[in-house]
């Protein structure tokens, strides 16, 4: 009897030694699905979704606690991927969130003008203005997300829009509309 005490005891220590280290070896950080949402979304953190950034966004996402509809810099494109992952249908970009730009589009500073009162920095989500108080400002246009998020709070309106010439990675044929496609293609 005490055999069997002390061999059960050994085999339950064992399994809870290869539980442990499997716990500690296997771990998983976060929740997969906000990692795979957050992936799909453009990373401006604009805020137009009503959430401070694209995470947040993927986290009320994920919990059920927004619309795959809200993100305008992602458009069309982000719209049906989150519905493809989530298994929801897609719905149309919702008009309150904003718009979606047809072009990707960059702001650049006009430093003749520029007071330097930092009010763009500030505003900026992702840092990509550069400059001091009293100092003109620039804009880092490879880190610049097109947010326009900077244009509202600049007191002498020295902020443009600029959009950017699409580059290979980010090219999207337009598709044919259906009379013009020639009828073998079909």
């Amino acid at each position: 009897m005490l055999t069997v005490i002390i061999t059960l005891a050994v085999i339950a220590s064992i399994f809870g030694l290869i539980l442990a280290y499997s716990a500690v070896r296997f771990k998983v950080e976060g929740d997969p699905v906000v990692d795979k949402i957050d992936a799909l979304l453009p990373q401006t953190q604009c805020g137009q979704c009503t959430y401070p950034g694209c995470r947040p966004y993927a986290e009320a996402l994920a919990k059920g606690e927004a619309d795959i509809n809200q993100c305008p810099p992602g458009g069309e494109a982000t719209i049906i991927a989150l519905a493809d992952l989530l298994g929801v249908e897609a719905k149309p970009l919702n008009a309150e969130n904003g718009v979606a730009k047809k072009t990707r589009t960059i702001v650049r500073i006009d430093e003749q003008v520029c007071i330097g009162c930092t009010l763009c920095i500030q505003a900026c989500p992702v840092d990509a203005i550069l400059g001091t108080a009293k100092q003109m400002h620039t804009v880092i246009e490879s880190e610049c997300t097109g947010c326009d998020l900077c244009i509202p709070p600049c007191p002498v309106d020295c902020i443009h829009v600029f959009e950017v010439e699409p580059t290979v990675r980010e090219w999207v044929a337009e598709l044919p509309e259906a009379e013009h496609v020639a009828p073998h293609a079909l």
